[in-house]
């Protein structure tokens, strides 16, 4: 599929029309849950006025919120890590981040830890994780892909192995918490941190793009054409990382969001990452945020973990995805 040069007029008219499908999807989302309340009932007085306003401004505008800056953080790191190993099936857990962040969050949920513990705890299993792939890999002073990648797997085996094991150790009353948080979700999750280190780490990258166009081309081509790729390649792979280890850490695994969005992006806008690193981090919001409002409402008033309807509709869209790209070629 041929795709028409970035101009500044293409640039900003797709991210405003990026910006206004995450707008409705927000307002849908602020309307539409496991109760009937809605956002004009805030203007009214009495009991239910009240209650309109616990359940819109309480539960779901940050509901609402952590879900943009989840499904924002997931596509961004899974855009980078598909240009960085030039792969377009590569994901955000790659490099075993989600595995680090799973031990520590069922570990403190298994002593009986409250939320906050619970983050801090999948935070810093995280953050160990990553750093104890980024030291091994290096340990021979080489940098190679294939030397990461092998211990990110190896890395993610081993607290796949300790997270089961944690699991069969829980007693029934536990279990159902741990299970929701291995299969994401977003209730009670927080966005205070999430959403500003979003922002913060695709203003970090977006100046790249330039270079990561040259690089999607190979190490050796963007080598050849003058760019710092060893650099470059550490930088993104922290970038990538750390948004990883924040989403997982708010939501827990969600799935197919950072594989999936850049993927259909690239095939629909192009691979200029200076129109693709802003349009995956708007329309990962907006997919999950669509997935988190099904979520809600397709059982209420109970609700599914929203990281079962992205795998539900993922494996379909995937399957259609490689299916598209296989046709294109």
């Amino acid at each position: 599929m041929k795709h028409s040069r970035l101009t500044p007029a293409r640039l900003t008219l797709t991210l405003l029309v990026l910006s206004a499908l995450l707008l409705i999807t927000v307002v849908l989302s602020l309307c539409f849950g496991s109760t009937s309340y809605r956002p004009w009932q805030l203007l009214g007085n009495g009991p239910d006025a009240a209650l309109a306003r616990d359940v819109v401004l309480e539960l779901r505008l940050p509901r609402t919120l952590a879900a943009i800056a989840v499904g924002g953080l997931l596509a961004l790191a899974g855009a980078l890590q598909q240009v960085l190993l030039r792969n377009p099936l590569a994901d955000p857990y790659i490099l075993g981040t989600s595995g680090g962040a799973s031990v520590g969050a069922l570990l403190a949920l298994l002593l009986g830890a409250g939320v906050g513990t619970v983050n801090l705890a999948a935070c810093c299993g995280a953050l160990l994780s990553i750093t104890l792939v980024f030291i091994l890999a290096r340990k021979d002073h080489s940098s190679s892909q294939a030397r990461l990648l092998l211990t990110g797997v190896a890395i993610a085996s081993f607290c796949g192995a300790l997270s089961s094991l944690l699991l069969s150790l829980a007693p029934d009353g536990l279990l159902r918490g741990m299970v929701f948080w291995m299969l994401g979700d977003l209730a009670g999750a927080r966005w205070q941190l999430a959403l500003p280190l979003l922002l913060a780490l695709l203003l970090l990258v977006w100046p790249l793009a330039r270079q990561l166009n040259v690089l999607s081309q190979g190490a050796q081509t963007a080598h050849a054409l003058g760019a710092n790729t060893r650099k470059l390649q550490w930088l993104l792979y922290f970038v990538a990382a750390a948004a990883t280890a924040i989403a997982v850490t708010t939501a827990g695994m969600i799935g197919f969001i950072g594989l999936i969005v850049p993927h259909a992006l690239r095939l629909v806008l192009g691979h200029d990452q200076r129109l693709l690193l802003p349009a995956v981090a708007l329309t990962g919001g907006t997919v999950l945020l669509a997935a988190d409002i099904t979520s809600r409402i397709i059982l209420a008033p109970q609700q599914l973990p929203v990281g079962v309807i992205t795998a539900l509709a993922g494996v379909p869209v995937f399957l259609w995805l490689l299916q598209h790209r296989g046709a294109a070629r």
